[in-house]
């Protein structure tokens, strides 16, 4: 069922899409962490988006 409302589907989108992935332990953390929660690395990269439909 798609989210027709433009609030709910940019606030979905913002809270989907806009992570930082730990490059070590895989984890997803805030997008405003300074290191993992996991396993405390500093080696974060953001999760990579691209919007369209699933193939």
């Amino acid at each position: 069922m798609p989210v027709t409302d433009y609030f709910k589907r940019t606030l979905a989108q913002k809270h989907k899409l806009y992570v930082k992935i730990c490059r070590v332990c895989g984890v997803r953390n805030a997008p405003t962490a300074e290191k993992c929660r996991k396993c405390h690395s500093r080696n974060l990269r953001w999760k990579k988006r691209e919007l369209g439909a699933k193939k």
